[in-house]
């Protein structure tokens, strides 16, 4: 994923009084779209802490961790459980993108890459985004995919409105 396709983290929308955000990273390229919002997060004041139960061993998702460190961003070794309810997560590793069993994690905040998964229709949280308008046309064909309007340059949209 290009970094210029999450330029438009972290959205308006995201509130401010709660400056802290967890995002959870799943391995592979999952994780490392998770540490490098967790880097755009820092970079607009938020206090990102990253659980990332899987890393992978691949030199690049390594530099982005290093970096995401260099940054002190704060990196868990375990997911506390009184924070299960208080999660805004990047790409859940655990959540079952067909069936959506969340493994107990019930984020308030959901962005799906490139597309909504079959999961997000049990999402009840209170804002759903999707980051994909650099998904090319050919995948789009390909999986029958039909994005939302993207606003002007914007490479997120949301797709339910803040509660």
């Amino acid at each position: 994923v290009p970094i210029s396709s999450l330029q438009a983290f972290p959205l308006p929308s995201l509130p401010r009084k709660q400056p802290t955000v967890l995002v959870v990273c799943g391995p592979a390229q999952n994780g490392a779209i998770g540490l490098v919002c967790a880097r755009h997060l820092r970079i607009f004041d938020y206090e990102p802490t990253i659980f990332y139960p899987k890393r992978s061993p691949d030199p690049l998702y390594r530099d982005f961790t290093t970096q995401c460190e260099k940054m002190d961003i704060p990196f868990l070794s375990y997911l506390p459980t009184e924070v299960r309810h208080h999660v805004s997560p990047v790409p859940v590793p655990w959540w079952d993108a067909e069936a959506g069993s969340s493994g107990g994690i019930s984020p308030d905040v959901l962005v799906s890459l490139s597309a909504p998964k079959e999961c997000a229709r049990r999402f009840l949280g209170r804002q759903h985004f999707v980051a994909g308008r650099f998904l090319p046309y050919d995948v789009q064909k390909k999986f029958e995919l039909n994005p939302p309007e993207y606003p002007g340059t914007e490479c997120v949209v949301a797709l339910r409105a803040p509660r």
